[in-house]
């Protein structure tokens, strides 16, 4: 299972800026938001609805 840190570290990104990209996309330049947004879409990383809540 892809975690919130593999993203970061394919990205080369903080796990601060992916969670930022996660829950509010509008703080983060559309650049590094599709950047993130590849890492996940090749990592097949999605948020865990367990530690969401």
């Amino acid at each position: 299972m892809t975690t919130l840190s593999d993203v970061a570290k394919e990205a080369n990104v903080s796990k601060m800026t992916v969670s930022r990209v996660i829950n509010h996309p509008e703080q983060v330049t559309p650049e590094l938001r599709a950047m993130v947004e590849k890492a996940m879409e090749d990592l097949n990383y999605r948020p865990n609805s367990i530690a969401q809540a």
